[in-house]
C-alpha cells in the first residue's frame, strides 16, 4: 500500500473533529424578504428606486448554506468599531447532517 493511501481513513473512522472539511469556508446567505414585481415594474427600476419586500424589519430572517435552510435569526446592527454593519442573532438552528 502506498504512503498516501495509509493517510486516508474510511468515512466511518473519521470524526468530525479531525475532518479536513472543518477548514473549508462556505458562503452563507441571509434572506430578509422577497419581492414579486411585474416585468414592467422591474424594467422601470432605476437608481434610488425602492423595492418593497414581503417582510417587516422585525421579521425573522432565514439563513441558507447553498440551497439548504440551516437557521433563522434576527437582524442586528453592530456597535463599536463595527458600527453600522449588520449581523444576525441566531434564534433557531436546524439539524445539520455531517455525513458526506
Amino acid at each position: 500500500m502506498d504512503e498516501s493511501t495509509d493517510q486516508l481513513k474510511a468515512p466511518e473512522d473519521r470524526s468530525l473533529s479531525t475532518s479536513p472539511f472543518k477548514q473549508v469556508h462556505i458562503e452563507i446567505r441571509v434572506c430578509v424578504g422577497r419581492a414579486r414585481p411585474t416585468v414592467a415594474e422591474l424594467l422601470s427600476l432605476e437608481q434610488n428606486s425602492v423595492l418593497h419586500l414581503d417582510s417587516t424589519i422585525s421579521d425573522p430572517v432565514e439563513i441558507y448554506a447553498g440551497d439548504r435552510l440551516i437557521a433563522r435569526g434576527e437582524l442586528e446592527e453592530l456597535d463599536g468599531s463595527d458600527a453600522g454593519r449588520l449581523a444576525v442573532r441566531l434564534t433557531e438552528i436546524g439539524v445539520i447532517d455531517d455525513s458526506l
